[in-house]
């Protein structure tokens, strides 16, 4: 048996609940994992209330794409996983198949990744999802070089803060936007070069002022609605505007720099990477392996509950307070 969180109506948090299910063994290609600890994301408030890419299967639903602990049994055909590895998860599955939230779960083994000596269950836990996203932001699609300069709207979140440290890893200028000055300081310590604050500040003229009149060569927005408008104008005429979220839900204008020179704007979806292209995926493994055990890769860990506190968790994740990531550990 083992404890899972399961919900069977689509809502807030209060529809998320605790289950004693029977854990089956793993089959071909899978693996059982004890989870040790569980990054939330936005994904599953999403998936949870209802506005997910994909619906869950009512009722009963599983919920959870990142976790980190220890591979308990392997499945048949599973190669380079044996039972006592300490592992982590990439979010390479719909959670309508598997999921995450439990202190015990059964995976697909793709999804695994080896947990480097010294990155703690928690630490690894916070990773995947953000970096995954960051670095296909910046490194896949983005095509930043050292030297250019990178707009990460909305930067206090999981993703925002990996990618201030992407871009630093690679010698880019990261600016890191926020809504008041309440978090400045923390973002500068976090690695952002600059912050500028967008309901006190002129974020054109203060882009502007920061790269010299030019712009930024790529600017990463996980909230779009109306602000697309302003943000295009802060990208150089060759740069890219990368939408990776729709936080904001109003519906969001073609933005068009008033100089209509040519500037390129893409959406970004972490499936492109996790699940349509197995040779970005190696990539990006590699990459932030390597930013982990050399330590410019590091989550930011906002706040960790207990897995029985699963409710009151996605509750601060809908704050919008937090700064960084939201992880679950569950007690034995």
């Amino acid at each position: 048996m083992t404890t899972a969180v399961l919900f069977d109506e689509i809502g807030g948090p209060d529809v998320l609940r605790l289950e004693e299910v029977t854990l089956r063994e793993p089959e071909q290609g899978e693996v059982r994992l004890r989870v040790d600890a569980i990054g939330l994301n936005r994904a599953e408030a999403l998936f949870r209330s209802g506005t997910y890419v994909y619906p869950a299967n009512l009722p009963g639903s599983r919920i959870g794409y990142e976790a980190a602990g220890v591979v308990e049994a392997v499945g048949e055909g599973v190669e380079g996983f044996a039972p006592g590895d300490a592992v982590s998860t990439v979010p390479t599955f719909p959670m309508t198949d598997y999921g995450t939230y439990a202190d015990s779960a059964i995976l697909p083994a793709r999804a695994l990744v080896h947990r480097p000596d010294g990155v703690d269950a928690v630490t690894g836990a916070a990773t995947w999802m953000a970096y995954t996203t960051a670095y296909g932001l910046l490194i896949e699609f983005g095509r930043i070089n050292p030297g250019d300069t990178v707009l990460v709207n909305a930067a206090s979140s999981s993703v925002g803060l990996a990618a201030i440290q992407v871009a630093n890893h690679i010698g880019a200028v990261p600016i890191a936007t926020t809504r008041t000055h309440a978090k400045r300081q923390r973002l500068l310590d976090a690695g952002a070069a600059h912050v500028i604050a967008t309901e006190e500040e002129d974020l054109v003229k203060e882009v502007a002022a920061v790269t010299g009149g030019r712009g930024v060569e790529l600017a990463v927005d996980a909230v779009m609605g109306p602000a697309v408008t302003t943000l295009i104008q802060t990208v150089a005429p060759d740069g890219t505007l990368l939408f990776y979220g729709w936080l904001d839900p109003t519906p969001a204008p073609m933005p068009i720099a008033p100089d209509f020179r040519g500037r390129n704007i893409r959406t970004y979806a972490f499936t492109e990477l996790t699940v349509e292209n197995e040779p970005m995926l190696r990539r990006a493994k590699h990459f932030i392996d390597a930013g982990l055990r050399i330590g410019s890769l590091s989550p930011l860990i906002d706040r960790s509950f207990d897995l029985t506190d699963v409710v009151a968790a996605h509750r601060h994740l809908e704050s919008n307070t937090q700064f960084g990531k939201i992880v679950l550990t569950v007690r034995r």
